[in-house]
């Protein structure tokens, strides 16, 4: 499997702390690649520096082999890198369907605009009914979105960056704040998808991280510490050590 993004020697100083130092990685076409560690490690400024949301102050970062680190991150989206926020990210009054709707409106070429008449817009709903189809959300179109569970509303979220139509996407923490239902819907989500689109995802959840990942990046105090498999690293002394104390160290 080829590269799909690397990041080289890629390091973000914020006024004297160096928040990411020296970084190497390379996510695989078609993995399910997740980044872990302590609290404090670095994951969220590298998942930031990875999707343009911050500027590096040292390295490149390379998606399908082309240099995007001074690109705006719609650029970086419209190239086909999309992300997910660890707060869940739709609009609320609107319906499910008109959710996913708005997000293929880039389909139709120009900017977003929620004036556009029905007509026009009913061209998308064939799409969009498939988008929320695959996300198991078939039947739950015409819901407003502040009334599906959270987790359907993290499902919800993945249907609109779908609509994007993605090569590459990036989940923070897709998980967070879910019961076991739903997460272990989720779960079976992401397997789906990796199907088809490379994933990479930072993760505190380490009973979700062995089962999606096909590869698993350590980090501590903003460097790699280990990388591998999940039963390569969950073996490694020094990944045991960067764990201790925390809750989540359940390897």
């Amino acid at each position: 499997m080829d590269p799909i993004l690397e990041a080289r020697g890629l390091s973000k100083d914020f006024k004297g702390f160096c928040a990411v130092r020296n970084l190497d990685l390379t996510i695989r076409r078609g993995s399910i690649h997740a980044l872990i560690g302590p609290n404090g490690a670095g994951k969220s400024t590298v998942f930031n520096l990875l999707t343009r949301f911050l500027d590096p102050s040292a390295g490149d970062i390379l998606f399908n082999g082309h240099s995007i680190a001074r690109k705006a991150p719609a650029d970086v989206a419209r190239l086909g890198m999309v992300r997910s926020f660890q707060i869940s990210a739709v609009f609320p009054e609107l319906s499910a369907h008109e959710n996913v709707r708005v997000a293929l409106q880039r389909t139709l070429g120009g900017a977003f605009a929620f004036w556009r008449s029905d007509r026009r817009l009913r061209q998308l709903d064939a799409e969009a009914h498939a988008l929320l189809d695959s996300v198991g959300l078939g039947g739950l179109g015409e819901h407003r979105a502040a009334d599906l569970s959270y987790g359907r509303k993290r499902a919800l979220e993945i249907a609109t960056t779908l609509a994007l139509q993605p090569q590459m996407l990036l989940l923070d923490e897709p998980m967070a704040g879910m019961g076991r239902e739903d997460i272990q819907r989720i779960v079976r989500l992401i397997q789906d998808l990796g199907e088809t689109h490379t994933v990479l995802l930072v993760e505190h959840n380490l009973s979700v991280v062995a089962e999606l990942s096909d590869v698993i990046t350590v980090l501590q105090r903003g460097q790699k510490l280990a990388e591998g498999t999940y039963r390569e690293v969950s073996a490694d002394a020094r990944v045991t050590e960067a764990y201790l104390g925390s809750e989540h160290a359940a390897f």
